[in-house]
């Protein structure tokens, strides 16, 4: 799937100061991510705070992603969760049409065994009428895909398509490329790692930063696809502070502090997350007066 190559952005679900979707600031990310160069976006990922959004706010940011982004670019949609039941009639009834593929997360809280995380997959494939991206982020699930169980879903069901691979480990990325299909797409699910996986023979990111820097992150990222090695690490270097601040205190309270400095959107959050610190909102501020043209 060439529209699984380059940089994905994992998007903010917006909020406005009386806590609703803002639906203004949404579409603004979406142009400024779209002209910024990133070649697809994935809506309502953990970034987006999805857990915390009700089923019409869930629907209402589909219809404004779809709006704004007007064809231009390919769609991602996050369909996951720890209940497998849940989760394939989520995508027996959901309309996909608009969706390239679906990134689906590894259950979290159950800690399943390999062969659970192997079952659970087995059914989203079948359910899915579209690709079927795997997402591995051991630090928020609190169990680890490894790469065999990665390389057997790939083998056994040819609509799974890719893993966001999100461990930071990047031995277990090298494992990924070897033991996966060649038509199978590892992308990186960490900023930090995103360059190393690329040149590794990964085929991209989605990415966080990304989103607030989208022309330098996307730029770094087709560099280091094109083997410019020299190209893309000075890039890399100038971002990677950055990639180290907006997780100090947690995500997706730094890329918010970045698109409110934009001028794009209000670094709001929703509980149990709380907004970035006075302390952090300055280093994020520091760092990123090179790189931002206010929009507002």
């Amino acid at each position: 799937m060439k529209e699984l190559l380059g940089t994905g952005v994992a998007l903010i679900t917006p909020f406005n100061e009386d806590g609703n979707v803002d639906v203004a600031a949404l579409a603004n990310i979406v142009e400024y991510n779209v002209s910024g160069g990133v070649e697809y976006l994935v809506v309502l990922g953990t970034t987006g705070e999805s857990v915390t959004l009700s089923k019409e706010e869930k629907q209402l940011i589909i219809d404004t992603v779809i709006a704004a982004n007007a064809g231009r670019l390919p769609l991602v949609l996050g369909v996951g969760g720890n209940n497998t039941a849940m989760v394939t009639e989520e995508l027996l009834t959901a309309n996909l049409s608009a969706f390239v593929a679906i990134l689906s997360v590894s259950p979290y809280y159950n800690k399943p065994t390999q062969e659970g995380i192997y079952q659970h997959f087995k059914a989203v494939s079948l359910a899915s009428p579209i690709p079927v991206i795997l997402y591995n982020v051991p630090g928020r699930t609190g169990s680890n895909v490894l790469p065999e169980t990665v390389a057997r879903l790939a083998e056994d069901f040819k609509n799974i398509v890719a893993v966001k691979e999100a461990s930071g480990d990047i031995v277990q990325v090298l494992e990924l490329v070897k033991k996966t299909p060649a038509d199978f797409h590892v992308i990186s699910g960490d900023d930090i790692t995103a360059l190393s996986s690329v040149l590794a023979g990964g085929s991209g990111v989605i990415s966080v930063i990304g989103q607030g820097l989208p022309n330098e992150f996307s730029s770094m990222i087709r560099f280091g696809l094109e083997k410019q090695v020299e190209k893309a690490f000075a890039l890399h270097y100038d971002l990677q502070e950055g990639m180290q601040l907006i997780f100090e205190e947690g995500n997706p309270a730094g890329i918010k502090t970045i698109l409110e400095i934009a001028g794009l959107s209000k670094a709001k959050v929703r509980l149990p997350l709380v907004e970035a610190t006075t302390e952090l909102k300055q280093k994020i501020e520091a760092f990123v007066k090179p790189f931002i043209k206010v929009v507002a």
